[in-house]
Parts: structure tokens; C-alpha cells; sequence
């Protein structure tokens, strides 16, 4: 008996700041709430500026680059050796792995992209 009076009462301890919390939320008024200032927590969109990179591996089949860059402010990536897709296949003959590079990078169809390289 002492044992059901116990959990009664740590029941009723639980339960009433939930109770509070519910009916607090019901006299708001969320018209009012159209007013805020609500800030998107997604990355704000940057203009695409060059980034210094290394060229480690060039793929012509898969037209990709694998560049050790730095951070792409624009797409919210930090310093990191990535694989990327070219906007253009064609310009992966003019370069070598090694090579010291300025890439421009921007999303082309949804996906972190180089835009623009030219060598350093």
C-alpha cells in the first residue's frame, strides 16, 4: 500500500509541469509570431570566389578531380581532399596531378561543383 501511494505521488510530480507547460502555450497568440524576425538555418548563399587547391588525382572517364582545397565559403565546406565533378571534362587534359590550383566552386544541380580552374 505505502508502495502505490509513492508512485501516485511521484506520478502527480511529473504530470504537473507538463499540465503547465501545455495550457501556457494556449493563450498565445501565434498571429503575433508573423511578426518575428525568423532566420533560416541554412548556409546564406555567398558569391563563388577561387579557392587555392592541389590536384591529387584527375578522372576523365568520371570527370572528376580529387583537389585537397581549402574552405569553400560559399558552400558552407571546410579545408578538406574531396572528389568533385567538372562543369567541363575538357579541361581536365590541361592539368596534371600535383598541379597547384584557383577553383571556383558552385552547386550544379544540387552538388558541389568546380565551375572555373585555372592554374596557380
Amino acid at each position: 500500500m505505502k508502495h502505490i501511494k509513492i508512485a501516485t505521488l511521484v506520478l502527480a510530480l511529473v504530470a504537473v509541469p507538463a499540465a503547465f507547460a501545455a495550457s501556457s502555450m494556449d493563450n498565445m497568440d501565434m498571429k503575433s509570431m508573423g511578426n518575428m524576425d525568423m532566420k533560416s538555418s541554412a548556409p546564406s548563399q555567398q558569391t563563388p570566389h577561387p579557392v587555392a587547391a592541389q590536384i591529387m588525382k584527375i578522372d576523365g572517364t568520371a570527370g572528376k578531380v580529387t583537389l585537397k582545397h581549402g574552405a569553400i565559403d560559399n558552400l558552407g565546406m571546410p579545408a578538406m581532399t574531396m572528389a568533385f565533378p567538372v562543369k567541363d571534362r575538357a579541361w581536365l587534359k590541361d592539368f596534371k596531378e600535383g598541379d597547384a590550383v584557383q577553383v571556383t566552386f558552385d552547386k550544379v544541380q544540387g552538388k558541389p561543383t568546380v565551375v572555373e580552374m585555372t592554374r596557380q
